[in-house]
């Protein structure tokens, strides 16, 4: 018997359209002999939409404009489970799922919100539950937390926005006294480079910071790495999570920012990554390490630097839903082991339902 897949793109986020290129991917791939699929769309605004169209208005953006869309929702009622669709009449219907697979990148997708809307409708889920999402998406937390545990990462400092607008003359020569430069100001909770600025002099760092705040109310400013950036994709529950190879990134703009990920696409992706194969082993064990303290299922994306001189291992971020595009190192990760676009999506569903 199929299971009934209902992939929810789209959300209020600034990655929303990354999430459209995502579950265009997906869907794409889900095997039709094995899963009958439901689409639920969230817009910029936060609507919710019944969406039965192509896959393609998904892609290019003009799926919220289908006359044929229905404001829906998820219920929390364990009784009257699945999606509930408001019709024109004024009545309701709903539609039983077996598995949410959420491809929502970014504030409320993947920061543990609609995770806890999971967990109230019982229905299984693709991907890390409540609390590990809130605490991987964000950085401030995750560096503390990785410190704690002897995980090695960039120099960093991080602060409330408001603290910032009452001293930020004092946040500044902190920052000056504390990393070298360059430095990367991030927001804390943001993925996809979304915010993030690259800073040379301390005189740039005024408008970095305020540009990072424009995302979030919580600013990190890193210390920036000399070396290689690589990636390792981890699948499976916790505790019996697996590594893949490690991949590396060669990026076409001053960093691996947001037009170079999903846009222009002029990075390079070097899969194996181009170093030694104890470290590649050292940062796969890392990864699962890292992953299974935070307490992840499903999958994450786990980030590294290779510093240029000592060929130390730097933990640079973990990301609870990385992108699904045709161009993403996740899924591109593990078709390098031998495991195709299709078979990962089933993998994944698979996880969902067995989750402890």
């Amino acid at each position: 018997m199929k299971k009934t897949v209902c992939v929810i793109f789209g959300g209020a986020s600034s990655e929303y359209e990354v999430s459209l290129m995502s579950a265009a991917s997906i869907l794409r791939n889900l095997d039709p002999e094995k899963f009958e699929t439901v689409t639920l769309g969230i817009t910029k605004d936060g609507r919710w939409l019944r969406y039965t169209g192509s896959v393609e208005n998904i892609e290019n953006g003009t799926w919220k404009d289908d006359p044929q869309n229905r404001t829906a929702f998820l219920s929390p009622d364990k009784a009257s489970a699945g999606l509930i669709v408001l019709e024109p009449n004024g009545g309701c219907t709903r539609e039983r799922i077996d598995v949410i697979f959420p491809v929502l990148h970014g504030k409320n997708g993947e920061d543990g919100t609609v995770q806890g809307l999971f967990t109230l409708c019982g229905i299984p889920y693709v991907g890390c539950g409540p609390l590990a999402s809130a605490v991987c998406m964000d950085k401030a937390v995750t560096h503390s937390l990785l410190s704690n545990w002897n995980i090695e990462q960039a120099h960093y400092l991080w602060f409330y926005s408001d603290r910032y607008l009452a001293d930020g003359e004092g946040i500044r020569r902190r920052i000056e006294a504390r990393l070298n430069f360059p430095v990367f100001v991030k927001p804390a909770n943001a993925g996809s480079s979304v915010g993030v600025t690259k800073v040379r002099t301390p005189e740039a760092l005024d408008d970095a910071i305020r540009l990072a705040m424009e995302h979030d109310g919580k600013v990190v400013v890193e210390e920036g790495i000399v070396g290689q950036e690589v990636e390792c994709a981890v699948l499976g529950n916790r505790g019996k999570a697996t590594a893949s190879g490690v991949g590396e990134i060669g990026a076409g703009a001053e960093f691996y920012d947001y037009d170079d990920k999903y846009k222009n696409g002029t990075a390079q992706l070097f899969i194996p990554a181009r170093i030694p194969e104890e470290t590649a082993e050292e940062i796969r064990k890392t990864a699962v390490r890292a992953y299974n303290l935070l307490g992840c299922d499903g999958l994450a994306r786990v980030d590294f630097f290779v510093t240029a001189k000592e060929g130390k291992v730097i933990l640079n971020e973990i990301n609870t839903l990385p992108g699904f595009t045709s161009i993403s190192m996740y899924p591109k990760l593990w078709t390098a082991a031998g495991v195709s676009y299709p078979a990962l999506l089933d993998a994944l569903i698979g996880c969902a339902a067995t989750r402890s």
